[in-house]
């Protein structure tokens, strides 16, 4: 009796049970936390203190109760504005500063390629207080406010993304092929037109992937928008951090709107991987146009 194998079992290296059990377990292990936050996000304050999983009785009311116990509206506006802001700025100067290392020969490439590198090792952490001595000093010679304003954030925020941003470009551009530009060059296209007309429009892949790491570098951080922001200009991950600070000790915490705040401040993250998605594929898995 012959047996026959389709092309994918033939290549399997896995058995299907222990393929289908280790994406069971890790489905339970990414979305076990998820689901916890959820249900607590609807349950009473008393159970979730109490250790239950599932909700013993909904409390809707989380999620229209957080927007007045914590200044959440004020951070989310301030962080899109700010995270935006620094991802479209971040993608195309990385775009068109990756286009000058990659099709350009001069003096010094080398050494600014891979001092690129050697940013990405310095922890943020040994950074904080050169940069708020940095900021201040600024803004005494020239009589200015920038600690407290969004624009130190975003200083900042571009500063730390856009070495890795230029670098994801630095790899995708190399997959390019320099055929179509060549071809540009002979019909009397300039750099500029070649940079806006062939590179951008072939590279949005790539540039999506560095401007969703920008985004996301700022979305995520505390460290520096707790030192730098005011509460009219703090971010949702401060709003957050201020709001766990103030259930420290005392009554019962307010678990179920903590939950819920978390949940709305990681729902713009979801979207925004949800609308990318297909170009974080092609960023992530391809190195340009074959």
């Amino acid at each position: 009796m012959t047996v026959v194998r389709s092309s994918a079992d033939v290549h399997r290296l896995l058995p299907r049970w222990l393929i289908v059990t280790i994406i069971a377990v890790l489905l339970v292990i990414v979305l076990g936390p998820v689901l916890y936050m959820l249900f607590s996000s609807v349950n009473s304050d008393v159970s979730v203190a109490a250790g239950a999983f599932l909700p013993t009785e909904l409390h809707l009311d989380n999620y229209l109760k957080v927007w007045t116990t914590v200044d959440l509206g004020t951070g989310l506006a301030n962080s899109v504005l700010i995270c935006g802001a620094v991802a479209i700025v971040c993608a195309f100067l990385a775009v068109a500063t990756a286009y000058v290392l990659v099709r350009y020969e001069f003096r010094g490439r080398l050494s600014f390629l891979r001092g690129l590198l050697g940013l990405q090792s310095i922890p943020g952490t040994l950074m904080l207080l050169p940069v708020f001595v940095l900021f201040s000093s600024t803004a005494s010679l020239l009589g200015v406010q920038i600690i407290g304003t969004r624009w130190a954030v975003f200083i900042t925020y571009l500063t730390f993304a856009l070495p890795f941003s230029t670098w994801v470009m630095v790899t995708y551009l190399r997959g390019l092929p320099k055929a179509l530009e060549e071809a540009a060059r002979i019909d009397g296209a300039s750099s500029w037109r070649i940079l806006t007309g062939i590179v951008v429009p072939l590279s949005w892949p790539g540039i999506v992937v560095s401007g969703i790491f920008a985004f996301l570098l700022g979305w995520n951080d505390v460290l520096f928008a707790s030192v730098l922001t005011n509460p009219e200009t703090r971010t949702a991950a401060v709003a957050l951090q201020v709001f766990g600070a103030t259930q420290e000790g005392g009554a019962v915490p307010l678990y179920g709107q903590m939950m819920a705040a978390s949940l709305i401040c990681a729902l713009p993250v979801v979207v925004l991987y949800l609308v990318f998605q297909r170009y974080l594929v092609g960023g992530l898995t391809s190195g340009g146009v074959k």
